[in-house]
């Protein structure tokens, strides 16, 4: 299951788990649509190629719910 990370590695912008917007590589590094583009779609830890993050919804947080760790380092 994903991990759903809350925030963008390279800006800290938050990035909910039920809204869209949020691109990760295979490892779930996570990153904002911004800067994904500015990355050309490839993360800068591993780089692989950063895809769209599907979205969890609201309803299935109680059960299966998104991380609350931050990864940016700001």
């Amino acid at each position: 299951m994903l991990e759903m990370r809350p925030d963008c590695e390279r800006c800290g912008n938050d990035l909910p788990a039920q809204a869209p917007g949020a691109f990760i590589c295979s490892f779930e590094c996570t990153f904002c649509a911004e800067c994904a583009d500015a990355l050309d779609d490839r993360c800068p830890n591993c780089g692989g190629e950063l895809t769209d993050r599907p979205t969890r919804s609201k309803s299935l947080h109680g059960k299966h719910p998104p991380s609350t760790e931050r990864k940016f380092k700001g």
